[in-house]
């Protein structure tokens, strides 16, 4: 049995891909209403909470392979570390981005924290340490579809960002055979570096119409965002990662997705064909 902690972008995906392989797969979420469509793909859904560790413990019993993704809180995904310790799980995959302990970024400070637990823990592990998804870009679709345009922080920094169906796929494909990946850590993004301005030139020949990029400062972003619906420290965050954008942050590539999964990374345009409704 393998288990896969939320049902967000890369973990719904992740239980759809082993389900589709025929592999027992379970999924831990607090609201199962919004998992059923992963019960149908032929997911076992169990009630939890990653601030339960007694919740945690009933979903690890049987299980040998852990796809360890959530909004990255250091006492939660510990908590899932801890009982993977005591269940004897054979593999932990986990989703990562670029951590560092004295990142500027708390998200990052966080996922480095949980990196060290792992390394102590005891459980073999792998870590998938991923650049920008490119869903990132449809928190900007309403803004699109409203306006013609959209902005960020980001200057004119390019981004290998990556789609999260890819992050999926490989944390799916090491959860299925763990064995070779113990100890490995694997850096994905997409197929070329992507700016905004390359964006908004993906988009406009998409739509049929012309998207327009603006660069903003950090306030204004973060401002955006806040009024858009997102707490201040969220927006806080992910106004600091744009920025560090602009700075050259993300301007990184690699092999590991096509060497991984044996076909190439979606590239931005296929994601972007894929997602042309939400535009509109």
């Amino acid at each position: 049995m393998i288990l896969v902690t939320t049902a967000g972008k890369v973990g719904s995906e992740a239980v759809r891909l082993l389900a589709e392989r025929g592999l027992p797969v379970r999924v831990l979420v607090r609201n199962p209403a919004k998992a059923k469509p992963l019960a149908e793909a032929g997911a076992q859904v169990v009630v939890g909470d990653l601030d339960a560790p007694a919740s945690i413990d009933t979903a690890m019993t049987g299980v040998t392979a852990v796809v360890l993704v959530s909004p990255a809180v250091p006492a939660q995904e510990l908590n899932v570390v801890a009982s993977a310790a005591r269940a004897g799980v054979g593999h932990i995959v986990k989703a990562t981005s670029k951590a560092s302990p004295d990142s500027p970024i708390a998200r990052r400070r966080g996922q480095s924290e949980i990196e060290a637990g792992l390394a102590v823990g005891g459980v073999p592990h792998s870590l998938l340490r991923s650049n920008a998804y490119m869903q990132n870009v449809l928190a900007s679709a309403p803004e699109i579809a409203r306006t013609d345009g959209f902005g960020s922080p980001a200057g004119k920094g390019r981004t290998g960002m990556v789609d999260a169906r890819d992050v999926a796929a490989v944390a799916a494909e090491i959860a299925a055979a763990p064995d070779a990946h113990a100890g490995k850590t694997y850096w994905l993004t997409g197929p070329q570096l992507v700016s905004n301005y390359d964006v908004a030139t993906v988009l406009s020949r998409l739509l049929n119409r012309t998207i327009t990029y603006r660069e903003l400062t950090f306030e204004q972003a973060k401002d955006a965002m806040i009024r858009a619906g997102l707490p201040e420290q969220i927006a806080h965050m992910n106004a600091q990662a744009l920025s560090l954008t602009a700075d050259g942050d993300a301007e990184w590539v690699t092999e590991d997705v096509p060497n991984l999964l044996g076909r190439p990374a979606r590239s931005f345009e296929q994601f972007a064909a894929d997602h042309t409704a939400m535009f509109t």
